[in-house]
């Protein structure tokens, strides 16, 4: 049995030097390949030495699904630090953003260049030094707020690579239904990415982005496949990676067992 081990690399990231890239192999025996998942905000995801508003504990949530059913995924975080963040995980191509106008000129979206960076230079990498299955089957990526319009972003962009993607308080409200629905209409197609998207409800920002869910839900029932979506609306949970943690055990269940 390889041990448990997490993993630091630094990959060039466009304009920005090297960006942190953290992989967590959970045991598995010699030889054995594992399905992976993709997740933003790696800062946030492993310990709490990292984690500037609180932790994922992903280690413990793979050990323990190992446990419980005898199958794991790698995980990949890829970090995402002020002050680029929100623009690193806010795409441009979807619509115009929709924010205050004295803000506007400090809004520089740039989600193209992250997905570039994850499909291009991190899968590319993980898949040559760490033991993963490859396929879009194997595949998932998963991230929160910023990250969940990310993580909606790239798997509707690249169905060919992801099976699933866990969208947990996507903030579908930066963008115009009409936006939203044009551009979800030119992407559906065979072999649709599960998405399991995620809203809470406590809290200012999080009560904005479940009534945005409920927008966008009119958009999917009408275009998207409905065997490939499950919504998971908790209107007591508040904006934060406390909310996000069972979420993503739920999710990791769900893509292991091979419900996507």
């Amino acid at each position: 049995m390889i041990e448990e081990k997490l993993y630091e690399l630094g990959l060039p990231y466009p304009y920005r030097g090297e960006r942190q890239v953290r992989v967590y192999v959970p045991a598995h025996e010699e030889g054995e390949k594992m399905p992976v998942i993709y997740m933003t905000d790696g800062q946030n995801l492993f310990d709490e030495e990292t984690a500037k508003y609180g932790c994922w504990h992903i280690c413990q949530a793979v050990a323990r699904e190992r446990e419980n059913s005898g199958k794991a995924a790698v995980i990949v975080g890829m970090h995402n630090n002020d002050p680029w963040r929100p623009n690193e995980l806010t795409p441009k191509s979807i619509g115009e953003i929709q924010c205050p106008e004295e803000v506007r000129p400090f809004v520089a979206p740039e989600g193209e260049v992250f997905d570039d960076f994850i499909i291009n230079t991190v899968m590319p990498e993980v898949e040559k030094q760490f033991p993963v299955k490859t396929g879009r089957e194997n595949t998932a990526f998963c991230g929160s707020s910023s990250g969940g319009i990310m993580s909606f972003f790239t798997a509707l962009s690249h169905p060919d690579k992801y099976c699933a993607a866990g969208v947990f308080s996507p903030p579908f409200v930066m963008f115009t239904i009409e936006d939203l629905k044009n551009w979800i209409s030119i992407r559906i197609g065979e072999n649709m990415p599960y998405l399991y998207i995620y809203s809470g409800g406590a809290d200012r920002v999080e009560s904005e982005i479940l009534e945005s869910v409920r927008q966008t839900s009119v958009i999917f029932d009408e275009l998207y496949p409905s065997d490939r979506m499950y919504r998971k609306l908790i209107p007591e949970q508040i904006h934060k990676e406390e909310a996000w943690e069972p979420i993503f055990k739920d999710f990791l269940h769900n893509f292991l067992s091979g419900k996507y």
